[in-house]
């Protein structure tokens, strides 16, 4: 069988002091999987709504199910898997629980890959 172009090689393409230092320089197993983790959360078409409308405002619960058309209960299940993962925060102001994003960095992940799709 015939390889084809940018297969897998038998000799080292890079001097071996370069792939040394890349080596040593790799991400860490555990951040990997948390990386992982967060690219997974937004693999779910629910979760990226919940997260557009927080990236809009924060919310309560019953106001995502409002804007998302969905139960109470599939959203506090979506909430909690986003919550878990620290891409959002809840709030408490007496009996109501508002979300909204974590942090700057959720933001910025989501508003770039929203442009890359968007471009494409």
């Amino acid at each position: 069988m015939e390889k084809l172009a940018g297969e897998a090689c038998d000799d080292t393409c890079q001097g071996t002091s370069s792939l040394d230092e890349l080596k040593e320089g790799m991400i860490q197993e555990g951040t990997a999987a948390s990386l992982a983790d967060v690219f997974k959360a937004l693999g779910d078409p629910t979760r990226v709504k919940i997260i557009y409308a927080l990236l809009q405002q924060e919310l309560c619960v019953h106001d995502i199910t409002q804007v998302l058309d969905m139960g109470q209960s599939a959203v506090s299940h979506q909430l909690r898997y986003l919550r878990n993962l620290r891409i959002v925060k809840r709030r408490k102001e007496g009996k109501t629980v508002f979300y909204s994003l974590d942090d700057e960095h959720i933001e910025q992940i989501f508003v770039q890959m929203l442009k890359h799709v968007k471009h494409g």
